[in-house]
């Protein structure tokens, strides 16, 4: 890739804003880089490797017009959004058409690049190995021929991910099961590292992968235009992000730029609003049994639940014919295929049962086998801080899933761990540990569950009195007891008080943390240590 002669404008110096700046740097492009901080933490490393950088604190909060003085295109950081801090600069590009491009799509335009063989470099080289060996003009001509048609592009498999709940879970699992199937593999995006550190360093070991597998967040892809993954999905969409992106509809659209013209499209058939993506290109998942060639599913058999997927009954003629969306075709009966019982997986709840169809489904739409796959399955052991089991006290399962952060999240994790491997609802076995910053959400959609699944409801954290009140009907109506408590570590105690054996305790909070913590790994610390301690006061090793 090479920005030679172009002048970028870097926003926010953060480790996305910090990889831009080294990856343009790399390729020849000069920098202005601006952050709202004076002296952001990454911006000595910045100087050290880029001496001639120009950096701007922008003391207001607020980046404006004048900084895109003899800019060619501006790269963002994800964390900066459009409706405030980038609301005056965005607005200011547009109307001097300047592009506004995300590490995404600095990303994508690199592998663009690096698809493109390099015939001029290649026609030097063969010239003058021609000329050291006395070949002929033709000869030569021959031989350079030979050597640019045989020069191999770079031409790997893409796999993205988004949604607004599962995404990293899904992403490492994918990565996993790409390795097992045998194909290098490269992990990163949303999840971290950032993808542009990972392929500048890949380019510097001259490694490679055959896969990426990219974590894409909504505010990635609100400003990448040109990737072109060979398959991507959307988990999930619920309310999240608000604050950020202003509409539920921008939200839900800039989730669907994930996807390009040719992109094979992995769908959650549960989820109403991801089917409005569908298209002819499309396989679906859910939790219940698949009806369609090559989709997957949950399949309830003898009081078991598996993993499964729906593979159609060769015709006649020995053809495969699958059933496309508004196209009028013959659509061949399809038999369930078993490939393994939910309850083998190490992740636990439904929704983890449906994050693994999920990566199934990515890995089959570029082909790799269901052997390895499903040995990969067996053995992930699932992400910290997502529905991970702390331990069992005197019968009770105690969860974090501090990383539930939004309302979509903790349903999510309600329902899964409220169904047995069998997917029946198991009814008053859960005790959730919630609060914390709600950031201006709906909690109205945490009642169903906790009616269903709850056995009571521990409210800790700054929104306690907001998801009391949008709540405390349905749970009145189903005897389910709401408690307040000051710290985490009360909540932990009360929690043990209302849990019987059989039961769980979740950590789920569907708020932000930094109301009372300094992140949702603190969080999740704080209640381990909670749970640890509770161990040894009933006299348990934890």
């Amino acid at each position: 890739m090479n920005y030679s002669g172009q002048h970028v404008l870097v926003l926010g110096l953060g480790e996305s804003g910090l990889a831009m700046a080294l990856w343009l740097a790399r390729c020849g492009a000069t920098l202005r880089v601006a952050d709202t901080r004076n002296a952001p933490d990454r911006l000595s490393q910045l100087k050290l490797a880029v001496p001639d950088v120009e950096f701007v604190s922008v003391s207001d909060g607020v980046f404006n017009a004048q900084l895109l003085d003899g800019i060619t295109f501006v790269a963002v950081s994800p964390g900066l959004s459009p409706l405030r801090e980038l609301k005056e600069i965005i607005s200011a590009a547009a109307a001097a058409e300047i592009p506004v491009w995300s590490e995404i799509e600095l990303f994508a335009q690199a592998l663009t690049a690096l698809r493109q063989p390099v015939e001029t470099t290649q026609t030097e080289a063969v010239q003058t190995e021609a000329a050291g060996t006395g070949a002929t003009e033709t000869e030569a001509a021959e031989t350079e021929s030979t050597k640019v048609e045989a020069a191999a592009t770079y031409t790997p498999k893409i796999i993205a991910i988004t949604g607004t709940n599962g995404k990293t879970t899904v992403t490492s699992l994918t990565g996993l099961l790409c390795q097992r199937a045998g194909l290098t593999t490269k992990v990163a995006g949303n999840i971290s590292p950032t993808a542009l550190d990972v392929l500048r360093t890949c380019l510097d070991e001259n490694t490679l992968p055959q896969v990426w597998v990219l974590e894409l967040s909504s505010f990635q892809l609100h400003t990448t235009v040109s990737l072109q993954a060979d398959t991507a999905t959307i988990l999930n969409i619920t309310q999240d992000h608000l604050d950020w992106h202003g509409e539920m509809a921008d939200y839900v659209a800039d989730k669907g730029r994930i996807f390009g013209k040719d992109t094979i499209r992995i769908l959650n058939r549960d989820d109403a609003t991801v089917m409005t993506f569908s298209n002819a290109n499309s396989i679906t998942f859910g939790i219940d049994a698949p009806e369609d060639a090559d989709c997957f599913g949950l399949y309830n058999e003898n009081g078991m639940q598996w993993l499964a997927v729906a593979e159609a009954i060769e015709s006649e003629d020995g053809e495969k014919k699958r059933k496309k969306k508004n196209q009028i075709e013959e659509v061949l009966p399809v038999v369930i295929k078993r490939l393994m019982p939910a309850d083998a997986l190490k992740i636990r709840g439904q929704h983890n049962a449906t994050n693994a169809l999920a990566a199934l489904a990515l890995c089959r739409a570029i082909d790799l086998p269901f052997a390895a796959l499903l040995h990969g399955l067996r053995d992930y052991q699932g992400e910290a801080h997502r529905v991970e089991l702390i331990t069992t006290i005197a019968g009770v399962e105690y969860y974090d899933d501090s990383k539930g952060t939004n309302v979509g999240a903790t349903v999510a994790a309600l329902n899964g761990l409220g169904r047995g491997p069998d997917g029946t609802a198991s009814a008053n076995r859960l005790v959730l540990i919630a609060g914390g910053d709600g950031k201006g959400q709906d909690f109205t959609p945490l009642a169903e569950p906790l009616a269903h699944y709850g056995r009571a409801l521990i409210l800790i954290g700054r929104d306690a009195d907001a998801i009391r009140h949008a709540v405390s009907n349905e749970l009145s109506a189903a005897n389910i007891e709401i408690v307040a408590c000051d710290t985490l570590e009360a909540a932990v105690q009360r929690a043990a008080e209302y849990a019987h054996a059989g039961d769980a305790v979740l950590l789920s909070p569907a708020c932000a943390s930094l109301d009372m913590f300094r992140n949702y790994a603190h969080r999740a610390e704080v209640f381990v240590d909670a749970v640890r301690e509770l161990a040894l006061a009933r006299g348990e090793i934890s």
